[in-house]
């Protein structure tokens, strides 16, 4: 059975047509997300390994800054170079005649940390309420879609005063794929949101751990 889905979209009403522009570009933009959000994660992912592995077995803050540099796609990295430079602050400031390590210096490099964490969750999350977007309120315009096809579906009825298949079956065939390219768009949306933010918030995690880890570092070595 050969169904011609160009041409009844062709024929559809101006209103079905217009939803289905309309679902169409929320689909395509959607995959463009997806697939720019899946290269994204995936480097920060694999980079951030690579950083950490450098980190561990670095015997110094330069070493770590020069790996941090190439890796910049990992949050990881981002984050040791802000809490880095605010280091190199405070050891200016010691310098100039200032005491030692302080609380109010463990409580300015913990911001520094705080504001790079949330610039790159910020960054990982950017476009992401376009996926929720697409997956809540694209169903809905298909159900309009549906809906306004079977209004047509009972005018031509009315106008005609026949039920017959000839003339309901367009109108119904419009609200079917109004439907299905409404469900077309919405599932993937949020297979994929659903799906980015745990790796998002798994990789938040990681940044809360490796914030404590070089706070805890820098009061070691600069505490005495």
């Amino acid at each position: 059975m050969n169904i011609n889905f160009l041409k009844i979209i062709a024929e559809a009403d101006i209103v079905v047509q217009l939803i289905l522009l309309l679902l169409v570009f929320f689909s395509v933009f959607s995959w463009a997300i997806i697939f720019f959000k899946s290269r994204t994660l995936k480097s920060a992912v694999k980079q951030s390994d690579r950083f950490l592995a450098a980190f561990r077995r670095s015997k110094s803050l330069a070493e770590v800054s020069d790996a941090a540099k190439r890796l910049r796609a990992s949050p990881l990295a981002i984050i040791f170079l802000a809490g880095n430079k605010e280091l190199a602050y405070q050891s200016k400031a010691k310098s100039k005649g200032e005491i030692g390590w302080t609380g109010e210096k463990t409580e300015s490099l913990h911001r520094a940390l705080i504001k790079a964490s949330n610039t790159e969750v910020a960054r990982l999350e950017k476009m992401m309420f376009f996926l929720a977007t697409t997956g809540s309120v694209s169903p809905f315009i298909g159900l309009f879609g549906t809906v306004w096809g079977i209004m047509i579906s009972f005018i031509r009825i009315g106008a005609m005063r026949s039920a017959s298949l000839q003339v309901v079956a367009p109108g119904i065939a419009e609200a079917l794929i109004a439907t299905a390219v409404g469900l077309f768009a919405a599932v993937p949306a949020v297979i994929a949101y659903n799906y980015f933010l745990g790796r998002i918030k798994d990789l938040s995690a990681d940044m809360e751990d490796f914030s404590l880890e070089f706070l805890s570092i820098a009061e070691r070595l600069h505490g005495s």
